[in-house]
């Protein structure tokens, strides 16, 4: 199996009900974020800076039952849902087991401010 080249491919390879998890994210992350998402590291992550992986702000990851969709600075993020998690470094993430698991205009909050965080 071949690895995927962009965002579009990484979805598509993925089964449902986590493929329509990720197409979803990347719509909203799409929509909010100035730059597009590329693959780095095997999975999609959307930057601000030149190249993939350089300031980066989002990514998502998906795992067999799951996907995770996390920020860069995600603890720096005031977040009054309480569904953000600490993870490594500054990181912050969510996972996500069904497309209701995402809440549209709490995603772009989140990426909005995690954005301003680099900018």
């Amino acid at each position: 199996m071949t690895k995927p080249a962009t965002v579009t491919e990484y979805t598509a390879a993925l089964d449902q009900p986590l493929r329509e998890i990720a197409e979803k994210l990347q719509t909203i992350v799409d929509a909010t974020l100035p730059q597009p998402g590329a693959v780095w590291h095997g999975h999609p992550v959307w930057s601000l800076g030149g190249a993939p992986g350089k300031t980066p702000v989002a990514y998502f990851k998906a795992y067999p039952s799951y996907v995770t969709f996390g920020l860069w600075r995600g603890q720096e993020i005031s977040d009054p849902s309480g569904r953000l998690e600490p993870a490594a470094r500054q990181m912050a993430a969510v996972k996500l087991r069904t497309p209701a698991d995402i809440d549209p205009d709490l995603f772009a909050t989140w990426l909005r401010l995690a954005h301003d965080l680099e900018g």
